[in-house]
């Protein structure tokens, strides 16, 4: 069974920074892409950040040069470094797979619990 579990999340004030990392652990063929979501109080879950195998990346406007992600192939970790962080970054940040259990099988889309990002004085 596939699982992805977020961590690093907490409470920073305004211009601190978080790392957050993602594990994706179970019986997994390849992952392609992968990407951080976030979704604050009464407002849709939106994409952060993402990146594929090959190690293109992608940013929200909202996030561009304050964020960067990573990943780490051998040990199927994501990351994302938050710098400069700002209260309207407050959200519950997701991780976001596409993963693949066997090699002739489909990409199927996984989803992690969800870390509490809080920025607040």
């Amino acid at each position: 069974q596939v699982r992805l579990v977020e961590s690093g999340g907490g409470l920073v004030q305004p211009g601190g920074s978080l790392r957050l990392s993602c594990e994706v652990s179970g019986s997994i063929f390849s992952i392609n892409f992968m990407g951080w979501y976030r979704q604050a109080p009464g407002k849709e879950r939106e994409v952060v950040a993402s990146i594929i195998s090959g190690g293109n990346t992608y940013y929200a406007d909202s996030v561009k040069g304050r964020f960067t992600i990573s990943r780490d192939n051998a040990k199927n970790m994501m990351y994302v470094q938050m710098n400069s962080l700002k209260p309207v970054d407050t959200a519950a940040y997701y991780c976001n797979a596409h993963i693949k259990v066997t090699d002739r099988g489909p990409s199927l889309v996984y989803w992690g619990q969800g870390t509490q990002v809080t920025v607040s004085s």
